[in-house]
């Protein structure tokens, strides 16, 4: 993989094709941890995690056992399943390392195992680098990288939203705006500042 194949998989997953922002995947939890600002890293970090083993073993799984057997109509199920595995194996690491963090997450971590943007990376992946049921040149290190970036993209949403929402504690929203309303206001126009990323010519 040369390095402007690395710069337009970054800037492109970042800003251009940012999974939250331009996507529109991966909303629920975006909303739910976005409150505040220690929670929502942690769970960009956690969807990072994911979404990188995540793109490595689908990868794997659809380069070594799907396309030579002419199983791709599993695609859905295998790559569930590797979900799924990898958003249990975190959830026990936080629980035992960090049960704070694990009480704050609540609902939302088990929630990354049906995270749409988490599933929408190794569809992305397996969909743009293998043609004709062939990887392209560079195909495993580029859906290793576009995974990663995938997650750093949803976790620069998250951090941006959660200093927005913290310092909106401290105005006078009206009452029939407080909380999801302003939030999904402020995901609209972060949605259209990230727009004019678009333009970029990758």
């Amino acid at each position: 993989m040369d390095l402007a194949s690395a710069i337009t998989i970054i800037v492109g997953t970042l800003f251009v094709n940012n999974f939250i922002l331009s996507r529109f995947l991966g909303l629920c939890s975006f909303i739910g941890v976005s409150k505040h600002t220690g929670p929502a890293v942690s769970m960009g970090v956690a969807v990072t995690f994911v979404t990188t083993m995540a793109s490595l073993i689908s990868w794997l799984i659809y380069n070594s056992i799907l396309i030579p057997y002419h199983l791709e109509y599993l695609r859905t199920i295998s790559f569930i399943l590797v979900i799924a595995s990898f958003v249990q194996f975190t959830e026990i690491v936080i629980q035992k390392k960090v049960p704070i963090l694990y009480r704050i997450f609540g609902i939302y971590l088990p929630l990354i195992t049906v995270n749409c943007a988490v599933f929408g990376v190794a569809v992305l992946n397996s969909d743009v680098f293998f043609i004709n049921g062939r990887p392209v040149e560079g195909s495993f290190l580029k859906s290793v990288l576009q995974g990663f970036c995938a997650g750093i993209g949803y976790t620069l949403a998250m951090l941006l939203m959660s200093g927005i929402r913290e310092r909106l504690e401290f105005a006078e929203v009206p009452e029939s705006l407080k909380d999801v309303p302003i939030t999904f206001v402020i995901a609209s126009l972060m949605s259209l500042a990230f727009l004019g990323f678009s333009g970029f010519k990758l």
